[in-house]
């Protein structure tokens, strides 16, 4: 079992994916260990690296555009029905986005209807649907009932050339007619290029520029084919914060494994919308991921992440949305992949056992998870082996817990153990320092198994005769290995 490092009972939910990766199971880990750690700050610690602030910078007044019922359905093993859009918009709503935004309803009959089921929802978040840049497609969106449309035409040459054939003359006028079409019909308007960081800057300044003087709610930055780098995000955001006066909304795919950097320096220049879907999926690699974004940005802002969204929420949507569209949630995902709060090496465990700060920059119980140590291996620690002892209730001494871990690492040298072993071999250690009838540490092995066994546990004896002859020597030495020094010879 995988038992979490807080207390939980070992059968409880461990709020990760089991072994065989089925979401929302009791967490099935083998070797991790349930050890309670001296206390948990997690205290908010600025880097000495900390960037100086920027009056610009939205990392703490930032907004979520949540895009799964868009982006999200254009990945390529998702098919939502009604009845899966109502409970995704809901989970979303009860996380706290700001947004959700939906298939233009001009893309089929069903995306309409399933547009109006989902407006007439009452939810806190505002409703957006997504609509190329073409007045009939407006006029058929303010219909179903939206607080917004999301405005898009491609501005590089290969999507004007090879796309929709239209110049940027032409581009230019028809977003202010639809841009004025949707004003007059007092809902909010984006008006976004797609493929911006292909797209001449002339052009792109010249655009949003014109359709910010008439009055937009946000401009839009669009990494559609995923291939901005950080710095040239900032650059470009930057630039564009001194030609509109509006907001900027900002959508990074992640073909090139940018997308939760670009989110960040993006708030950082200037942006104050970043549009993201559970799990980042989308077309082809998908886009900024929901719960990697909080990952970072609760690391920038604690308070404010905190004030915003129900962090704890973010686990049932993920899952929600991974069984939908039929994945298992990531064995490395931001925060709730199996891997996210699992720590392993003996200098590791000992660390978090005394405070989960060192190696731990998010708190797990800030989205309702928790933490664990895996002690089943050739990697632990004896700090770790004692706190599992104590939870068995067996008291031994200190030497007599390094002792114990020798014979788990060990074991662990010949095969792979679980936690039932290192339990088993923990028990037998402790039944055979306290009876005279000793009993195997471990039922089960194989002959060879048992010879590979002891020939391991006598190259850990060796070793540590040798290391206290060493010391022994050491301390008898007339100078100290800790005093020499080296010393040169200069001709």
């Amino acid at each position: 079992m995988c038992p979490p490092v807080d207390g939980t009972p070992a059968n409880g939910s461990n709020g990760h994916a089991n072994a065989n990766g089925e979401n929302g199971a009791p967490g099935n880990h083998p070797g991790y260990s349930a050890i309670q750690s001296s206390h948990n700050p997690h205290p908010h610690h600025k880097s000495p690296y900390q960037p100086v602030g920027d009056f610009l910078s939205n990392v703490s007044r930032f907004k979520i555009i949540e895009s799964t019922l868009r982006e999200g359905e254009q990945f390529a093993n998702a098919y939502f029905d009604l009845d899966a859009k109502i409970k995704i918009a809901k989970a979303l709503d009860e996380f706290g986005v700001d947004y959700i935004e939906l298939t233009s309803p001009a893309a089929s009959e069903q995306s309409r209807r399933d547009c109006e089921a989902i407006c007439k929802l009452g939810l806190k978040a505002k409703i957006l649907t997504h609509v190329r840049c073409h007045l009939e497609d407006a006029k058929i969106a303010v219909e179903t009932g939206v607080d917004g449309l999301d405005v898009v035409i491609g501005t590089s040459s290969y999507l004007r050339e090879h796309s929709h054939g239209k110049d940027m003359t032409y581009i230019k006028n028809t977003a202010l007619e639809v841009i004025e079409f949707v004003k007059s019909k007092g809902k909010e308007i984006r008006f976004s290029s797609e493929d911006s960081f292909r797209s001449d800057l002339v052009d792109l300044l010249s655009i949003y520029s014109a359709v910010d003087k008439i009055g937009v709610n946000r401009v839009g930055i669009a990494d559609t084919v995923g291939c901005a780098s950080p710095r040239q995000v900032y650059d470009l955001v930057r630039t564009l914060r001194g030609v509109v006066s509006c907001d900027i909304e900002t959508h990074f795919h992640n073909d090139t494994g940018c997308a939760i950097a670009n989110a960040y320096c993006a708030l950082e220049a200037g942006a104050t919308h970043i549009d993201t879907s559970v799990l980042g999926i989308g077309e082809r690699n998908g886009i900024t991921p929901l719960g990697g974004l909080m990952a970072r940005m609760l690391v920038a802002d604690r308070d404010y992440v905190l004030s915003k969204y129900n962090l704890k929420k973010l686990k049932e949507v993920e899952e929600l949305v991974a069984d939908y569209v039929e994945v298992n949630v990531p064995f490395n995902n931001y925060i709730t992949g199996f891997c996210a709060f699992t720590h392993k090496a003996g200098i590791h465990a000992k660390a978090i056992l005394n405070n989960p700060s060192t190696y731990e920059i998010i708190n797990p119980a800030d989205f309702g998870l928790t933490r664990y140590v895996h002690f089943a291996s050739r990697l632990t620690g004896w700090n770790a082996i004692k706190s599992r002892a104590d939870q068995l209730g067996l008291n031994m001494t200190d030497a007599q817990y390094k002792d114990c871990t020798a014979k788990v690492k060990a074991l662990a040298d010949v095969r792979k153990i679980t936690l039932d072993d290192t339990d088993a071999i923990i028990r037998a250690y402790h039944h055979n320092l306290h009876n005279e009838k000793e009993v195997p540490l471990l039922e089960g092995l194989t002959a060879e198994e048992k010879k590979k066994y002891i020939a391991a546990e006598q190259e850990l004896s060796s070793e540590k005769e040798k290391r206290q002859l060493e010391e022994t020597a050491d301390v008898q030495a007339e100078v100290p290995a800790n005093k020499k020094t080296k010393t040169v010879t200069v001709s």
